[in-house]
């Protein structure tokens, strides 16, 4: 191979796969760990989905958020700020991840079978009968409280494994120059899960195709699938457990002494101060807003399309089968999102540039949405003329607008949001990163939630849908306020001399 032939190669071997042979040890470990945690957090969201959606109605979801994730969030932080300044970081990941196991373990095992003694349909029925009827899904919630519990457990899943604990752990261990490289590739560990956890919940979700009529074949594929969450949960912690004691000891991947930010004396915070810390910070308070704006945007969109969704499939297995296609279509379009897109996005044309892109594909893709939902019935002659219904084409420009959405979220919204940590000092990365994290991510959505329920007393779903578009765009456009200016902040803390960033250079052989 000539000389010019070599440098093109290697050239591209650094495009796709920036990564040093020696960093392996440190990169494969974290990007399992990923693989592992967005594997759960995959079929915990679609199972989630199954079990309110298909018994309780998509009109419960906003109480769900606003009145159970939101408060359970708010105790999370409480209880995660109290135990963090007790424990050390490793036996409060421990102590963090154990209880979510426990339960989804429990949920499949000993709670559903026996739900039909534990649902209080009595009292149920009777708070239906006094609520308005915008509010029936309060009634929904509580008379379904196990998969309501189910169901806030499995927000938190998200919140708390994958946003608070891995990317905490991934901020405290992993240089700046070193986040420009491998944040993108850590997010492919989760898109290969997608890959990997969709065509196995549509496996067990049809599973029901090789029962018999007897048998209950929901409970069969909910056994499956909390089986796996369970053996993926311990794999997280072996995982965990081997890189603190063969990663972290070895200052090739891992210096506790080396300067990686403004250098702060690390004290204990209350909770009260810990707030008025954040919300004393421009900073701080910019991801916050991304964050949240984020979560009100996702929900305002996900609701009405899930709504459509369920009319589509009512029974549990076939809802629960349409969302491992969902799944694996957008670890599918992510993965391509991650390999050309991602990285590359962050290295060659910065950070702002790539937090932009998140709130403009949103902006986009929910104008299509909403506008197809609004104006379907304008258009029944053609769509009955291509042999589909107002309903599927629904489900299927929501489908689209969600994996877009989505793929761009983990692709560049999730990387330069773990990447704004890092130049941070100690305090604001540990409880700054929860506060934010856990309780913004939950405000955000149930800020999406309080939104619906108030709209809801003008009628249904379909009557708010165009209400809450038009709402959409105003949020959309103070993310993009937020992020401009957190840009300029990210780039005053970042400009001061570092060491000289390897991504460039063609990666040794692997």
């Amino acid at each position: 191979m000539s000389q010019g032939a070599q440098q093109e190669f290697g050239k591209w071997r650094s495009f796709l796969w920036p990564v040093y042979t020696y960093e392996l040890k440190k990169l494969l470990p974290m990007f399992f760990m990923f693989f592992c945690i967005s594997f759960n957090y995959t079929i915990l969201r679609d199972t989630k989905d199954t079990l309110i959606v298909t018994a309780a109605g998509a009109e419960a979801i906003p109480f769900l958020k606003s009145f159970g994730v939101v408060p359970a969030a708010i105790l999370f932080m409480i209880i995660y700020a109290k135990l963090s300044n007790v424990l050390s970081r490793e036996n409060l990941f421990y102590v963090t991840l154990f209880p979510f196991i426990i339960f989804f373990g429990l949920f499949a095992f000993v709670m559903y079978p026996a739900r039909e003694a534990l649902l209080p349909t009595e009292s149920a029925d009777a708070l239906r009968a006094y609520l308005p009827g915008g509010w029936i899904g309060l009634a929904a919630a509580y008379h379904n409280w196990m998969y309501s519990l189910f169901y806030i457990l499995a927000e938190l899943w998200g919140s708390v494994v994958l946003s608070l604990l891995f990317w905490g752990f991934a901020n405290q261990i992993t240089r700046v120059t070193e986040a420009k490289r491998f944040y993108s590739l850590f997010g492919l560990g989760a898109n290969i899960a997608l890959l990997v956890s969709g065509p196995a919940i549509i496996y067990v979700s049809d599973i029901r195709k090789k029962l018999p009529a007897n048998v209950d074949a929901w409970q069969v594929s909910l056994n499956y699938l909390m089986g796996m969450v369970v053996v993926a949960g311990i794999a997280i912690m072996i995982t965990y457990w081997w890189i603190n004691r063969n990663i972290l000891t070895d200052v090739r991947y891992y210096d506790p002494n080396q300067e990686k930010g403004p250098k702060k004396k690390k004290a204990k915070m209350s909770l009260g101060e810990s707030f008025k810390f954040i919300f004393t910070s421009k900073y701080i308070l910019c991801l916050a807003i991304l964050v949240i704006a984020y979560g009100i945007s996702i929900n305002l969109v996900e609701v009405t399309w899930k709504s459509q969704v369920k009319l589509q499939y009512p029974n549990y297995n076939d809802y629960s089968t349409f969302m491992g296609y969902f799944s694996t279509f957008t670890g599918f379009v992510t993965i391509l999102m991650m390999l050309f897109v991602g990285g590359n996005v962050i290295r060659h044309k910065g950070w702002g540039f790539a937090a932009l892109i998140t709130p403009v594909v949103l902006l986009i893709t929910g104008i299509a949405f909403f506008g197809f939902v609004i104006f379907r019935d304008n258009m029944a002659g053609w769509i009955a003329s291509i042999g589909s219904t107002p309903l599927f084409l629904a489900v299927i420009f929501g489908a689209a607008q969600n994996i877009m959405s989505k793929s761009a979220k983990y692709s560049l919204f999730d990387p330069t949001k773990e990447m704004a940590y890092i130049p941070l000092d100690d305090d604001s990365k540990v409880k700054g990163k929860a506060a934010v994290d856990v309780v913004g991510a939950r405000l955000g959505k149930s800020g999406g939630s309080i939104i619906q329920l108030g709209l809801l007393t003008l009628g249904s779903l379909a009557a708010i849908t165009p209400y809450i578009g038009v709402i959409l765009m105003f949020i959309i456009a103070a993310w993009i306020v937020a992020a401009t200016s957190l840009n300029k902040q990210f780039l005053k803390l970042t400009t001061e001399p570092t060491q000289p960033d390897n991504a460039d250079k063609a990666p040794a052989s692997v």
